[in-house]
C-alpha cells in the first residue's frame, strides 16, 4: 500500500511515516491549502492512502481564524477530493476539542460536537469536509498526544524534572492523554480493517497536565514539588474545554504505563 503523510515534520506525522513506511510531505513540500499543488502532488504520487497530520494549533487558531479555516478545513477538503479522484482513502486527525467539556464525563463518538473555541470549530468542520468529499474516509479523534519528536510540555516534562527544573502545569483542564506509539499501532489496524468513519483513539484514563507531570516525576524519581500548578488562564490564550476525556475503541492501556513506556524508551530522558 502506497501511503502519503502530510504534515510529516510533526510528532504524529513522523510516527505515521515510520509505521506506514510512508512518503512524508512537510509544509515545504506541500501547502495543503494550495488547490493546484494538492492536485498535482497527489496525482503524481498516486497513493492508496493519504494521512493528513497538518494542523494549526489551538492558540494560533484563536489569533488567526482565517488561517485556521484554511489549514484545518479547506486543506483537508482538498486532500479528500484529490483522494476521491484517484480512488484512494484518507485518514484525517481530529481532536477532543470538538466537545464542550461542560459535563464531567467521558465522550463517545455518539456525542454531538459543541466546540467552545476556533480550533474546535474548525476541527468539527474539518471532519465534515473530509467525510463529505471522500467516500473512503477515516476520521481519528485523539487527545494530548505525547512521544518523541516534538518540543511540547507532555513530551519534555520528565526531562525537565530530571534536570531539576521547575515546571508550570495546568491543573484545571482534564482530558485523555495518548502515547503516539499506541496511537499509530491502532491506526494500522483501523486502516487494514477498512473501518471508515469516526474513531476515537486515546489511552485509557483521564489526567490534567498537573497530574501528568506529577506522574512523570514519580517515574523518574524527581521532586514532585518541582511541579507548580497553575490555571489555564495563566498560560493559554484560547479557552479550553474543561473536561473532555474520550472513550476509545478498542480500549488502549492506561496513560500511566504508556507514559512509563515512553520515558523508558526516550534516550534523551536520562540527560
Amino acid at each position: 500500500m502506497r501511503v502519503v503523510v502530510t504534515g510529516a515534520s510533526g510528532l504524529v506525522g513522523g510516527a505515521t511515516v515510520k509505521h506506514f513506511a510512508a512518503h512524508g510531505l512537510t509544509h515545504r513540500d506541500l501547502d495543503i491549502t494550495d488547490a493546484a499543488a494538492v492536485e498535482r502532488t497527489i496525482s503524481n504520487l498516486r497513493p492508496d492512502l493519504i494521512i493528513n497530520c497538518a494542523v494549526l494549533g489551538v492558540d494560533e487558531c484563536q489569533r488567526d481564524p482565517v488561517a485556521a479555516r484554511a489549514i484545518n478545513v479547506d486543506g483537508p477538503a482538498l486532500l479528500a477530493r484529490a483522494a476521491e479522484r484517484i480512488g484512494a482513502a484518507i485518514l484525517h486527525f481530529s481532536s477532543n476539542y470538538v466537545f464542550s467539556g461542560v459535563e464531567e464525563r467521558f465522550y463517545t463518538i455518539d456525542d454531538e460536537p459543541a466546540p467552545i473555541n476556533v480550533y474546535g470549530e474548525t476541527k468539527v468542520a474539518g471532519e465534515r469536509s473530509v467525510r463529505e468529499n471522500c467516500t473512503r474516509a477515516f476520521v481519528v479523534r485523539s487527545s494530548w498526544i505525547f512521544g518523541p519528536g516534538k518540543d511540547s510540555f507532555l513530551a519534555n516534562a520528565h526531562r525537565r524534572l530530571l534536570r531539576g527544573e521547575s515546571i508550570r502545569a495546568v491543573r484545571d483542564i482534564w482530558a485523555s492523554a495518548t502515547y503516539v506509539e499506541d496511537l499509530v499501532v491502532t491506526l494500522v489496524a483501523i486502516v487494514e480493517q477498512r473501518r471508515f468513519g469516526i474513531h476515537q483513539v486515546v489511552n485509557s484514563g483521564v489526567c490534567s497536565n498537573a497530574t501528568f507531570a506529577r506522574e512523570a516525576a514519580r517515574i523518574v524519581g524527581a521532586d514532585p514539588q518541582l511541579v507548580e500548578e497553575v490555571s489555564t488562564t495563566e498560560v493559554h490564550d484560547a479557552p479550553r474545554p474543561r473536561y473532555t476525556p474520550m472513550i476509545g475503541l478498542p480500549p488502549l492501556r492506561d496513560w500511566r504505563p504508556a507514559l512509563a513506556a515512553y520515558i523508558k524508551s526516550d534516550s534523551r530522558g536520562a540527560r
